[in-house]
């Protein structure tokens, strides 16, 4: 047989991913990818699990690569779980963005652990996992009453594939209220509530569950003896990679970005962590807590540019001269949730300069993130941010102590899927420095920017 490989599957909340890696090189040799849906059922909107899997299955047996992947490594979005009844039917898959989630605040929130056990913030809609349990076993008795089991959602697809069911503490620890990481152990919500015994037992990440299913063999034409590994949280999964890299004892700071950035500044303290300020502690592959914050910058950035436009150096400079910026909060979550987001001076702009006040505002957020964790050493930017031809060196700028690298060659979260997989000696991939630009048009901006928040 050639070169094993390894199929990453990657379900973010915005795209869904199929990547095939060679674990030697570390490169990708396949991908492609699909929309994230949502269906709407008489519960809840929920996550098109059976759309997606379906593209999974025609995926895979359409690679002209299939007999080679050895194992499958699901990776996938936070605040998601799946709900299965005895007959492991699915009964319901509920989207975090829904608003029905709301409609319980105030009963969740009189049981829910108090923040400086979880450092788990209160945040809208369904983003902790636990408010949306609470609404099904609240509001749709009937449908909870028939849930044998919760699969968080990288689980989910990896007892898809195996067969297996299994729980990981990535997913556990990702502003869910079901964890509490310094412990580490179930919330006493998740233990009064009765979804710790729905929950299957926690294995590590990279335990390999077990072969596929005769039923995905016959599906996708995959080889019988391809292992399923037990899957991971997906901005895990990018910390993972710099974490395997790196001694552990050198603090270091990842921006992991998507439909979310999010900032995790290795060994900063978790006493700085302000409920308010949609600040948590994660739970790394290992069991560690990571001090993090963050913003839903991909959806800020969509929100702001409008348009699939590049940004350049001339519509960087223009924007910059007009003072043209956007003001804070464009999307759920976040240090600024509840603030309605505004353009300022942005009447006309093209479609580039739309997507420089995109860049410098993301730029300038994740800055105010970085500071608020007291995030110390270099910052290793991964994920489409990576690819932005100013957000790196406009960062740089404003963090001229720290030096700033970009992530750019190695398929996104590849690296982490191989050693999952079993494959530890993976080569990192080489990170290219970002250099700040010196535009003094820039720090008055910055400055501007900055005192338009505080009024």
């Amino acid at each position: 047989m050639s070169q094993p490989l390894v199929a990453l599957i990657d379900i973010g909340k915005t795209n869904a991913r199929l990547s095939l890696v060679d674990p030697l090189s570390g490169a990708e040799v396949r991908s492609s990818r699909c929309a994230s849906t949502v269906v709407q059922s008489p519960h809840c909107r929920e996550l098109n699990v059976a759309a997606i899997e379906q593209w999974l299955i025609t995926a895979l047996r359409d690679s002209p690569f299939k007999e080679r992947i050895s194992v499958i490594v699901p990776v996938a979005h936070g605040a998601a779980a799946v709900l299965l009844n005895q007959d492991h039917d699915v009964i319901a898959a509920p989207d975090y963005e829904d608003s029905c989630f709301e409609s319980v605040n105030d009963a969740y929130r009189s049981q829910r652990d108090a923040y400086a056990r979880s450092f788990s913030p209160d945040l809208p809609l369904g983003l902790n996992l636990g408010r949306q349990l609470f609404f099904l076993q609240e509001r749709q008795p009937q449908l909870f009453s028939r849930a044998a089991h919760v699969l968080l959602y990288p689980q989910f697809w990896a007892w898809r594939f195996s067969g297996v069911m299994a729980s990981e503490v990535t997913s556990l620890g990702c502003h869910s209220d079901l964890w509490l990481p310094q412990q580490p152990s179930f919330s006493a919500l998740a233990k009064a509530r009765g979804w710790s015994q729905l929950l299957p037992a926690t294995r590590f990440a990279g335990d390999l569950l077990g072969p596929i299913t005769d039923q995905v063999v016959a599906a996708t034409g995959l080889r019988a003896d391809c292992q399923v590994a037990c899957g991971i949280h997906d901005s895990n999964a990018s910390y993972l990679k710099f974490l395997l890299a790196r001694d552990r004892a050198e603090p270091f700071t990842v921006i992991s970005s998507g439909t979310w950035t999010v900032v995790m500044a290795n060994h900063s303290d978790l006493a700085r962590l302000r409920e308010d300020r949609d600040m948590l502690a994660n739970v790394d592959a290992f069991g560690s807590p990571v001090a993090t914050a963050r913003f839903m910058g991909g959806r800020e950035y969509e929100a702001i540019a409008g348009t699939d436009a590049r940004p350049n150096l001339p519509a960087l400079l223009n924007v910059l001269e007009r003072q043209a910026m956007a003001l804070p909060s464009f999307a759920s979550g976040g240090p600024f949730a509840g603030r309605e987001g505004t353009l300022v001076n942005a009447d006309p702009l093209s479609g580039s300069e739309r997507a420089a006040v995109a860049t410098i505002y993301l730029a300038l957020m994740s800055e105010l993130l970085i500071e608020s964790l007291g995030a110390r050493g270099d910052i290793l930017i991964d994920g489409p941010l990576a690819t932005n031809a100013f957000f790196g060196s406009l960062l740089a700028s404003c963090l001229p102590a720290q030096h700033v690298f970009l992530s750019t060659g190695d398929g996104g979260n590849a690296r982490a899927a191989c050693y999952l997989g079993g494959f530890t000696q993976t080569p990192t991939q080489p990170l290219q420095a970002a250099n700040g630009l010196e535009l003094k048009e820039f720090r008055a901006y910055r400055e501007v920017w900055r005192s338009a928040l505080g009024r």
